[in-house]
């Protein structure tokens, strides 16, 4: 893997979508492990033209729609250092656990990764929807 900037969410991003590739031998099902490009900071036209495209604030950063263990997918809000879940993602985060969705708030990369791989191989260890994964 190469090196990524990890001082905000889009470094992390970047190197769990690239320990992703590398993973799908052992796990297939990340070919399909996506971005919501919800965030991210914009000019006022873009974001005018995007909102009226149906991007939605709050909407988890990473999606992937593989079932397992009850659930009818995996979403994750992807943070960086002290960063922490507005009031609307927690909203959508508890929507979509209601839902039957597999819900988290990892804290870096590695704490997604982990998170991944314990859905799609070893669902036993799971643990409730709704976790805090690699919160120092």
């Amino acid at each position: 893997m190469r090196n990524f900037r990890l001082d905000d969410e889009s470094g992390h991003q970047e190197a769990l979508f690239s320990w992703a590739a590398y993973q799908q031998g052992r796990m297939p099902e990340l070919e399909y492990l996506h971005h919501v490009p919800n965030g991210g900071k914009r000019d006022k036209a873009t974001a005018t033209a995007l909102k009226r495209q149906g991007v939605k604030s709050g909407v988890p950063d990473i999606v992937l729609p593989a079932v397992r263990a009850g659930y009818h997918g995996l979403y994750i809000e992807l943070k960086a250092g002290k960063n922490t879940t507005t009031d609307n993602q927690k909203r959508w985060l508890e929507y979509l656990r209601q839902q039957g969705y597999y819900t988290a708030v990892c804290y870096n990369w590695q704490a997604a990764a982990e998170l991944i791989e314990t859905y799609l191989l070893r669902t036993a260890e799971l643990g409730e929807a709704g976790q805090i994964w690699g919160k120092e």
